[in-house]
């Protein structure tokens, strides 16, 4: 508490301009004054204008003057100031905050949840009236708001930069507070915590991380895509809490310890909160927990236990970072607790990870979480009733959700929600401009595609897929077939194939000459069958640590199967698949290549999930890749032939003002042995002459590509595509 008697000092309010600081409330003062009122950096300040507020403090850059106090502008209207007036600075005393609440936009109260609004608002001092932004402060040394602006960016797009909040009530209620890691902190309603409220001088986090669950914002029955996963849960809760002498009539225990896994972003809590509905639930969020000492994550998880009083449900979001696999001292403790208060008649167990490999094995025991939930990635109908959902209440023109929906692959609620927004900023901003009613189309979501990413791919480099499609590729005729009947046909038409009693291909190997267009061709194959594609060089897989190269392997294909239907597309094959026993590299290329194997036909079968692997030097694979049941179908990718080089010449210099003395068609045939990048680069390279010859050129005439052909060669070699021509035979 702090507890210093010293007057009130009067300074002149000036605004702060620091992009460091803006609109994240903090004062700053000159050292001397913050000697003079008996503060240290980051503990509270009383701030009397016209009102009066309060606000974290902080040292003024070196040189400011001693009379001064840099105020943002959201601090400057708290207080009721205006730039150089004067403003009656004093210490105060501020206590935790048990509760919080805060009003804003609708967008920004349906987008973002109580834990991450906590997160934005973590260490701020707040008075009922204030208005404060989601821009996080900085919580003094060592500390970091990385996962703060992570998670607002991901659930509230890039206005949450901008939006402003309210605070309209808080909880004790006689003076200002500071939000904790244990203050409830939500929209309306404040939730109820398990600690009270303590004074402190600073305001530095509280450690304590224990809250009572949010109300569900989703009922049971608007789940989408998650039905049989609900059910399931939603019974399960039945039998151990409701009915439980039922199970001891049988001679079974009603013990009920769940984990649910899949996917960030999924909707794994949404779930596990849904189904709890109105049962009492006390909630613990794991990676808050881990960061706390030892003996105080036991606490924390006791005290949650304790708070149930024998009857609910515990819940534990991202327990991995709390029971991490690498286990501590610490993490036997909390099991202990965890044993105990599953064995509690009327008490069950929830926990959620995105990441089960990396969670403590023994949670997953017969005497804690024996029963298991996996979330997948939504298919296309999936994602058509989630993005129906999301925009049942907005008002929409002609807007075909089953296309997006299609374009989609890969993305998980999160990522639709993410996207549903963009699109919404977009037909803000043309309504504003405008003047027009609000209403959303099928171009703002079209134009969302194109920010908006899908987490379930981080990890792996995504290929931009657009609209291509086979049917844009020019010639080739024979490559398409093959890859159709490979990679579309077993997606397309699986009954066939059941019908017929053959399994479709697993992979497929794409070879030929470089620079003719094999990363071209996955892009368009990838989109004709709105397939998500994680695409890896070979290199990137290699790692010097022991078990590194063969994990990111098995993570690689556990991605791709999350996402099915998907490609996984290896570039470089054969520098991440050499021949075995040939290397010298300590062992790791012959792993990988058995790792890449087992994958490939092991006893966990790939369904929905093609590999494709492209290389120009087939020869140096490993020959157990190429038997049947691996990349099986050798396509070869020919050097563009005369009409092909027309076409390539044609779509390169679609944006480059040709001279009519420019005959592509004469210049096609005259480029034998030119593959489809060396007729772009010679296009580019003639547009560089024409900015040599004058600066102020408008077109790029004949000369300056005979001028370009002095320097850009022809790249294939006819012996080596004479060669790969007779290796698939």
């Amino acid at each position: 508490m702090t507890a210093s008697r010293t007057p009130e000092l009067v300074l002149t309010a000036r605004l702060n301009t620091s992009a460091a600081d803006a609109r994240r409330g903090v004062v700053r003062l000159h050292p001397e004054v913050l000697a003079a009122l008996g503060l240290r950096e980051w503990d509270a300040l009383s701030l009397i204008g016209s009102r009066r507020t309060a606000a974290v403090v902080a040292a003024a850059p070196e040189g400011s003057p001693q009379g001064t106090a840099l105020l943002d502008d959201v601090t400057l209207s708290n207080a009721g100031l205006r730039e150089n007036a004067t403003v009656a600075v004093a210490p105060v005393t501020v206590y935790g905050a048990k509760t919080v609440t805060v009003t804003g936009s609708a967008l920004a109260t349906g987008s973002i949840s109580d834990a991450t609004l906590r997160q934005a608002l973590l260490g701020k001092v707040l008075t009922v009236g204030d208005t404060v932004s989601l821009l996080p402060r900085d919580l003094g040394p060592g500390t970091s708001t990385s996962s703060a602006t992570q998670a607002l960016s991901r659930t509230f797009g890039v206005a949450w930069t901008t939006e402003l909040l309210t605070v309209s009530a808080v909880d004790p209620s006689g003076g200002p507070v500071s939000v904790q890691p244990n203050s409830a902190v939500g929209w309306g309603t404040g939730t109820v915590t398990a600690s009270g409220a303590t004074p402190s001088a600073s305001v530095h986090p509280a450690r304590d991380s224990v809250t009572r669950a949010a109300p569900p914002r989703v009922s049971a029955a608007d789940l989408v895509g998650v039905s049989a996963q609900s059910a399931k849960l939603t019974e399960w809760l039945r039998l151990a809490l409701d009915e439980s002498e039922l199970l001891a009539t049988l001679g079974a225990s009603p013990h009920l310890g769940v984990l649910i896994t899949g996917s960030g972003g999924v909707g794994k809590a949404t779930l596990a909160r849904a189904v709890i509905g109105e049962r009492a639930c006390v909630a613990l969020d794991g990676p808050s927990i881990g960061a706390l000492e030892a003996s105080a994550r036991v606490e924390r998880v006791t005290a949650a236990v304790d708070e149930l009083a024998g009857s609910g449900v515990l819940l534990i979001t991202d327990v991995d970072a709390l029971l991490p696999s690498d286990p501590e001292p610490a993490s036997t403790f909390v099991l202990d607790v965890l044993r105990r208060a599953v064995d509690t008649p009327g008490l069950a167990l929830i926990a959620t990870t995105a990441h089960p490999e990396a969670t403590d094995a023994r949670l997953r025991g017969q005497d804690l979480c024996d029963r298991e939930l996996t979330l997948t990635l939504p298919d296309a109908a999936g994602r058509k009733g989630l993005l129906e959902h999301l925009l049942k209440k907005v008002p929409q023109g002609d807007v075909d959700l089953g296309e997006i929906a299609s374009r989609t692959p890969g993305f998980v609620v999160a990522d639709l929600a993410a996207l549903t927004r963009e699109a919404a900023l977009r037909a803000a901003a043309r309504a504003s401009n405008d003047s027009a009613a609000a209403s959303l189309t099928q171009d703002d979501l079209v134009g969302a595609l194109q920010v908006i990413r899908p987490l379930s791919r981080s990890g792996s480099e995504e290929l931009a897929i657009g609209s291509l499609t086979l049917e844009d590729v020019g010639d080739m005729v024979e490559t398409k077939q093959a890859l159709t009947e490979a990679v579309l046909w077993p997606l397309r038409h699986p009954d066939s194939f059941a019908r017929l009693g053959i399994e479709p291909p697993r992979g497929v190997l794409l070879y030929g000459p470089p620079g003719c267009g094999k990363t071209f061709l996955v892009r368009a194959l990838a989109s004709s069958g709105q397939l998500s594609v994680h695409s890896v060089k070979g290199a990137e897989l290699m790692d010097k640590w022991v078990g590194s190269s063969e994990k990111a392997v098995r993570e690689l294909f556990q991605r791709a199967r999350d996402s099915a239907p998907s490609l996984i597309f290896l570039d470089e094959v054969d520098a991440l698949v050499p021949r075995r026993g040939q290397s010298s590299d300590s062992g790791v290329g012959d792993r990988v290549v058995a790792a890449l194997l087992t994958e490939l036909d092991g006893v966990e079968p790939l369904r929905d999930v093609v590999v494709l692997g492209a290389t120009n030097r087939p020869d140096l694979i490993d020959p157990a890749l190429l038997r049947p049941g691996r990349l099986e179908r050798l396509v070869f990718v020919p050097p563009p032939d005369s009409d092909a080089r027309v076409d390539i010449l044609k779509a390169s210099g679609k944006s480059i003002p040709l001279a009519e003395d420019v005959d592509l068609d004469a210049l096609a045939r005259d480029l034998d042995g030119y593959s489809a990048a060396d007729c772009a680069a010679l296009l580019r390279e003639a547009a560089l002459t024409a900015m040599r010859r004058s600066m102020d050129a408008a077109d790029v005439t004949a000369a300056d590509v005979a001028t370009a052909r002095a320097t850009v060669k022809p790249s294939l070699d006819p012996e080596q595509v004479a060669h790969l021509r007779a290796y698939g035979s």
